[in-house]
């Protein structure tokens, strides 16, 4: 294995251990799907749980931006290619449309910049067609270390 499959397969590990011991990520659902270099992929499975409105089957929005915070804050992890502490500062969603009952949703976000101090990330929820997305956020997050 190279070096870099040995750190793919590391971040890949690290990402599992964190959605299994963060209790409300646990509660969610919230899986691993896929990362690369600057971005990471969840998905929350549909449950009943989730559900915000039991007559239309809707899941609950709270539920959606927790995937999307979470993926957005890995996605700074993976770029900074370390764990390093950092807060969300600010995290906007904007939801598009309600995600289809019985559906996993997927969210995808991207660290686009990272400065000494600030990360900047964007990405989507979608519910099987990236082109057709659930919600969009666009946040900032702060890296906590001394500097």
């Amino acid at each position: 294995m190279s070096g870099a499959d040995a750190a793919d397969q590391r971040q890949k590990a690290f990402i599992g251990r964190f959605l299994a011991h963060v209790p409300h990520l646990a509660a969610l659902g919230i899986r691993y799907r896929a990362h690369g270099p600057d971005w990471a992929e969840l998905e929350m499975p549909y449950a009943p749980h989730l559900v915000a409105y039991p007559e239309t089957g809707v899941i609950a929005s709270g539920a959606i931006f927790s995937l999307m915070d979470t993926a957005s804050g890995l996605a700074v992890v993976m770029r900074m290619a370390e764990l390093q502490p950092h807060a969300t500062l600010d995290l906007r969603c904007d939801y598009l449309r309600p995600a289809e009952p019985g559906r996993t949703v997927v969210g995808r976000a991207e660290c686009l910049k990272l400065t000494r101090r600030i990360a900047f990330v964007r990405g989507i929820a979608h519910d099987g067609d990236p082109d057709h997305p659930v919600a969009h956020v666009a946040g900032t997050f702060m890296l906590t270390a001394a500097a």
